[in-house]
């Protein structure tokens, strides 16, 4: 498509998919090409099937784990089936929050819901701080006043639970490194896994020293793994949400590409934030000398700029205004 130029002021929007592993693609619009811009599914979107497959063997295996913690009388496996509960409530919201991104953009919401994602993941990451502090407090109990316990009974059901989440971790493994709604899946899923294991070692110890006390520590191991987990997954949604610059864009290298740029004079006003996992955004104000725009020269410009981002950075849509150096100490908002 060929990119053009109406003199000062004028706004560039480019846009591409992509944006993994670096290959981020901007293909330059100039006024007037159409009302919006169509964005691809996002990342979440594309590993539905891994969390609908995680969200019923999660369930299942918390169900199991109820019986077992009832029936054996071990805190440690209630522990982990209430996790679990957790992970549950925040896989099902993900995959609401996945459904609702899908919806197209309007006038009213130009990148749609994508947004709805990174809620999904706020709300999913204090509920796991929560039930992290609840699990600790009742670790803790166990520890001061052990209670008896069939340590058969409580091994049986930690292995299940031990297999289903190594199955569950497998499934996510993939999908984790490109959603950040994943992303927390997978970390609930690993956790899952460690508390696990603690439980089967626990039972072993009880059931070949008579140690009580071990279901308490093993309840307390599951609290200390949880709690940091919530921690890495509420500053990540914390970083989207206060539209911090993306992981891996470094702003000044993105300036000094476009500065580069034959007929740029300077680049401010430079923004890059995130929507949603897959989907980032970057802005700026590039000056352009007066001769540029007397000759014509503005829609090679935007051109060149398109290609200076091609294959440098991860960045799936971008926002070009040219104007003339006069105009920017004008500018009431100067940004970096």
């Amino acid at each position: 498509m060929p990119d053009e130029a109406h003199g000062p002021g004028t706004h560039a929007h480019t846009q591409g998919r992509g944006h993994s592993h670096g290959r981020g693609h901007c293909h330059a619009h100039g006024p007037g090409h159409g009302s919006g811009h169509a964005h691809g599914a996002t990342a979440a979107q594309a590993h539905r099937g891994r969390l609908v497959g995680v969200l019923v063997l999660t369930l299942v295996v918390m169900v199991a784990e109820v019986v077992g913690g009832v029936l054996s009388g071990s805190f440690a496996l209630l522990a982990d089936a209430g996790h679990m509960l957790t992970d549950s409530a925040g896989v099902a919201l993900a995959l609401f929050a996945t459904a609702l991104a899908a919806r197209p953009a309007s006038a009213a919401r130009t990148f749609g819901w994508q947004r709805a994602e990174i809620l999904a993941a706020l709300a999913n990451g204090l509920v796991v701080a929560v039930v992290g502090v609840l699990v600790l407090v009742g670790g803790v109990r166990r520890l001061v006043e052990p209670q008896p316990l069939d340590a058969r009974l409580m091994l049986a059901f930690a292995v299940v639970g031990l297999v289903a989440n190594a199955i569950g971790l497998a499934v996510l493994h993939r999908g984790q490194r490109e959603s950040l709604n994943l992303r927390g899946a997978y970390l609930e899923v690993l956790g899952d896994l460690v508390g696990s294991a603690a439980v089967v070692a626990a039972a072993l110890v009880v059931a070949v020293t008579g140690f009580v006390r071990a279901d308490g520590v093993a309840s307390v191991l599951v609290g200390l793994l949880v709690l940091p987990r919530a921690v890495v997954l509420l500053r990540e949604v914390g970083a989207v949400l206060l539209e911090s610059t993306p992981q891996g864009v470094d702003l000044e290298q993105v300036r000094r590409h476009m500065a580069g740029v034959p007929g740029v004079t300077g680049v401010h006003d430079l923004h890059a934030w995130t929507i949603t996992s897959g989907v980032p955004v970057l802005s700026a104000h590039v000056e352009v000398s007066d001769e540029t725009f007397r000759s014509g020269r503005a829609a090679q410009v935007l051109a060149d700029l398109r290609g200076c981002l091609v294959g440098h950075f991860d960045v799936d849509h971008c926002t070009f205004q040219l104007e003339p150096p006069a105009t920017t100490g004008t500018e009431r908002h100067a940004h970096v």
